[in-house]
């Protein structure tokens, strides 16, 4: 078989959108595999990670102009929040997949163990669920965006 031959054999077997072709003789062999293959890939079972509760910590408070007042304030109210960290570096996903609904928003209530969102890692998509019951306060992350290891995703009232 030369390189033609080969070529050919690619071509057909992406025309063909099949995800794997062995082709085997007495002197040669060769296997072609592709990603999609005509039918929706299948993902192992994901791998489901979970995030410790840690309350944050307020920044230090500016004390000089009063126009700051209602920033403080504002962080002192996010203290009592826990937030939902990223376990990992991926790319960050708040819907199973692009025709689906959101897993949830803000002002849903959430339980331990309920799935928050997906974290896209090394092509597979891990399941992220949260490991404290209350209220979806604030989403922290952009959607279908890149997140790094412990980047704060959500802020959950625990009350």
């Amino acid at each position: 078989m030369d390189i033609k031959d080969i070529q050919n054999l690619i071509k057909f077997v992406s025309k063909a959108e099949v995800s794997e072709v062995k082709y085997k003789t007495k002197d040669f062999e060769i296997t072609i595999k592709t990603p999609l293959g005509g039918s929706e890939m299948n993902y192992g079972q994901p791998t489901v990670y979970h995030t410790a509760p840690q309350q944050m910590s307020a920044p230090a408070a500016q004390t000089s102009a009063p126009a700051t007042a209602p920033a403080v304030e504002e962080a002192s109210d996010d203290s009592r929040y826990v937030t939902i960290k990223s376990p990992m570096i991926g790319t960050f996903y708040r819907k199973p997949s692009p025709d689906k609904e959101t897993f949830i928003n803000v002002g849903d209530e959430v339980t331990v163990g309920k799935v928050v969102c997906v974290i896209e890692a090394m092509k597979l998509f891990n399941q992220i669920e949260s490991e404290v019951s209350g209220k979806i306060v604030k989403i922290l992350a952009d959607d279908s965006t890149p997140v790094e290891y412990d980047q704060p995703l959500f802020l959950v009232d625990p009350s």
